[in-house]
């Protein structure tokens, strides 16, 4: 009698528990996915892609992301690139009439791209797709309750790459340019970023195995993956993937001085005042001489909405002007888009004046090619970067350029907020 009622007691305990969250779809919790950088894309799914094999670490680019729930049948994504995290609210999840199986779609509107997938036994199988360019997608797949990024465990001395580097990349090519590598490490964890003088490359997180390097960052819009070995003169030779398409060299000896060019040098003003119109997202034409921005102090910002950088950017002015309020000032972007045609131009712009929150005009510049975009604002003697941000005074004369951004995975962004806020003072004063 006496296990009985032990057995009775610990029944009625148990009873008491409430069961673990339910889901009708994919299981919540963390995953981990990869982009396939060298395997062929095809037009069919579930057609039995190796998607359990081996991983190989030189072609295959991997991310963790999370599943939330908000309730019993509708969930959310949250990427995840060292410190940072992005929600996705984008997701279609449903049953393909055409393969008869469970199918995910995750949106990236600002950036149009997608992640297609089906879904069965916690593992999706499908493709990154960018829109706004031709033919471009590449095989993806995840796998539920991973968290490791880069699953193989160093067996040797640990190297350690904590610091600033000194790295050129694109060795030896008319295109080579300089860029510096800070890194922080934590066991075999490596976090960290390349800064160069046109912007970064946002956050980074790998791990150090034996000798070699591996980092990685997706964000819907872009997918890299460096790549390095340690030599044994302690510098660091690699290369750099962007997505399937790109792949380049680079190295890097440790530099404490290292440093690059000033952003504020790099593009030059030719010494006329600004003077332009462009159609706005609506289609309506906007020009800088309106009468709602005669007296003010204007700030031009000149990017593109398929832009992580310039996203970090317009967060940071949003930010920057909601606790700095001030009618004196106007802003003004200007959008230089990937799409030839105009009408997917202003879509998108749209898309991204919506998502972002935006309350001041957004205009179509044109064409994303620099040259052209050089043209349709000849007041500089370039448009090296996307973005380029330009203070300009009352009289649209222009005061400051500033090429390229330095975001939040970067040290150099409160330096930039810091001089942001001065060099935009010194001008209204004048």
């Amino acid at each position: 009698m006496k296990y009985c009622a032990i057995l009775i007691l610990v029944l009625s305990l148990f009873s008491c528990v409430e069961p673990n969250q339910t889901f009708k779809k994919i299981p919540p919790g963390i995953w981990r996915g990869v982009l396939l950088l060298d395997r062929t894309p095809t037009m069919k799914y579930g057609d039995d892609r190796d998607i359990v094999k081996k991983f190989d670490y030189d072609t295959e680019l991997p991310f963790n992301f999370e599943v939330v729930y908000d309730d019993d049948s509708t969930f959310h994504l949250i990427i995840h690139n060292a410190e940072e995290r992005i929600e996705v609210k984008d997701i279609t999840f449903g049953r393909d009439k055409s393969t008869a199986k469970d199918t995910v779609i995750i949106d990236f509107p600002v950036y149009d791209t997608q992640i297609r997938a089906i879904y069965e036994d916690g593992i999706m199988e499908g493709d990154w797709i960018v829109n706004y360019k031709d033919n471009y997608r590449i095989p993806f797949k995840a796998v539920h309750g991973f968290a490791d990024r880069f699953e193989r465990i160093s067996k040797d001395t640990l190297t350690n790459i904590a610091g600033k580097w000194e790295c050129t990349f694109e060795i030896g090519t008319e295109d080579e340019y300089k860029a510096i590598g800070l890194f922080k490490q934590e066991k075999e964890i490596i976090t960290g970023t390349f800064l160069t003088e046109t912007g970064d490359y946002r956050y980074l997180e790998g791990k150090v195995i034996d000798k070699k390097i591996y980092l990685s960052a997706f964000d819907g819009a872009h997918a890299f993956m460096f790549l390095g070995k340690v030599l044994d003169d302690g510098s660091i030779t690699g290369t750099f993937r962007s997505g399937s398409q790109y792949t380049t060299n680079w190295e890097a000896r440790r530099n404490d001085s290292a440093a690059l060019l000033s952003p504020y040098s790099l593009t030059k003003s030719t010494g006329k005042p600004l003077d332009f119109a462009f159609i706005n997202e609506s289609g309506k034409l906007v020009s800088i001489s309106d009468e709602q921005y005669k007296g003010k102090v204007k700030i031009i910002q000149i990017m593109g909405t398929w832009c992580p950088n310039c996203m970090d950017e317009t967060v940071f002015l949003k930010e920057f002007f909601k606790t700095n309020q001030d009618a004196e000032v106007a802003i003004i972007t200007i959008g230089f888009e990937r799409y030839k045609e105009e009408q997917k131009s202003l879509d998108a712009l749209k898309r991204f004046k919506n998502r972002m929150k935006i309350d001041h005009e957004v205009l179509y510049g044109g064409y994303y090619d620099k040259t052209q975009a050089a043209i349709k604002i000849p007041q500089l003697d370039k448009i090296m970067s996307y973005p380029t941000l330009i203070i300009a005074d009352k009289n649209n004369n222009i005061a400051h350029i500033h090429t390229g951004f330095s975001g939040p995975a970067t040290p150099g962004y409160q330096t930039f907020m810091d001089e942001f806020k001065q060099k935009l003072a010194d001008v209204k004063q004048k």
